[in-house]
């Protein structure tokens, strides 16, 4: 293979390839006319079942399973390879036309406009202000929990766009980049793995928004689902990181969660919208469409 010599000025004119070249574009901004539906909940979310989109549902499915009964959502399907980001009304509630994306309703009856949130970490920084959950009050406990939500957006991008593109997305497999990012995720899983030796909850003995962001991107990876790059990485030795995994995987409502707007996998493991908690017993894949292989990977 030979170096690669950058040119003086970049031009986009040849396809990137890899997995998702249909979609990369370096201009921003809306390619059609599309306005985005509105259903009757207060809240109204426009997502995929991709690890940010999962972040997102599982605290909607929290906060209801705590009571907080003004947190019904309505959660519409965005197919991301499809382009469903770069209609007109998507990109109104997310400029930067990515997936997860709010409009909070809750006032629109009281006169006021809604509010449009966008970046799941704001998501659920929103949501957990509104509604005084899943947020520690201490001052100590909330600024450990906000620097772990931090750490997250922060660190998944290497996992994501590093790692799991070269790993397992590019048109062509290259050890440079495999091995430099590689050794970044096992950096992360390690950070992680020592903090939890000592520690329930990323935050301390909470189980709080910090929980429910790093779960999404690196609970998947210790349980082999993100990439099929366990092995490679050898998630099953980071054992703290493995008993929080579990742990937080067998909460109901982190199921319910990861179910929502979810369009791959199992046909029993997806609720491609969810507009009514009754929708996890009728609406699920596996009921509709009883007699499609369930064979598929979780």
């Amino acid at each position: 293979m030979t170096d690669y010599i950058p040119p003086s000025v970049w031009t986009w004119d040849k396809a990137s390839g890899g997995k998702f070249a249909n979609i990369n574009r370096p201009i921003a901004g809306s390619t059609h006319e599309k306005d985005l539906p509105v259903g009757k909940h207060p809240f109204q979310l426009y997502s995929l079942a991709t690890p940010n989109g999962v972040k997102v549902t599982v605290m909607f499915e929290e906060l209801l399973a705590a009571g907080h009964t003004g947190a019904e959502y309505d959660a519409w399907l965005i197919r991301i390879n499809e382009g469903d980001q770069f209609g007109s009304g998507f990109v109104a509630v997310n400029p930067n036309s990515k997936i997860p994306a709010l409009w909070d309703r809750s006032a629109v009856a009281a006169g006021k406009e809604p509010i449009r949130v966008f970046e799941s970490g704001a998501i659920l920084l929103h949501l957990a202000t509104k509604f005084g959950a899943f947020l520690p009050t201490d001052p100590a406990k909330r600024a450990e929990c906000l620097s772990w939500l931090f750490w997250q957006m922060g660190s998944a991008p290497y996992l994501g766009g590093g790692f799991g593109h070269f790993y397992a997305y590019a048109p062509t497999k290259q050890e440079y980049p495999i091995n430099r990012f590689a050794m970044e995720v096992k950096r992360q899983l390690d950070v992680l793995d020592r903090r939890l030796a000592d520690n329930a909850y990323l935050a301390g003995d909470e189980y709080t928004i910090a929980d429910m962001a790093v779960w999404a991107w690196y609970g998947a990876l210790a349980m082999g689902l993100q990439y099929e790059a366990g092995e490679f990485l050898q998630v099953q030795t980071y054992t703290h990181v493995q008993r929080w995994t579990k742990e937080i995987a067998q909460r109901p409502a982190v199921q319910r969660g990861r179910m929502v707007n979810r369009v791959m996998g199992k046909p029993e493991s997806q609720l491609h919208e969810r507009h009514d908690a009754s929708d996890f017993q009728t609406k699920v894949q596996s009921m509709l469409n009883p007699i499609v292989n369930s064979d598929a990977k979780p």
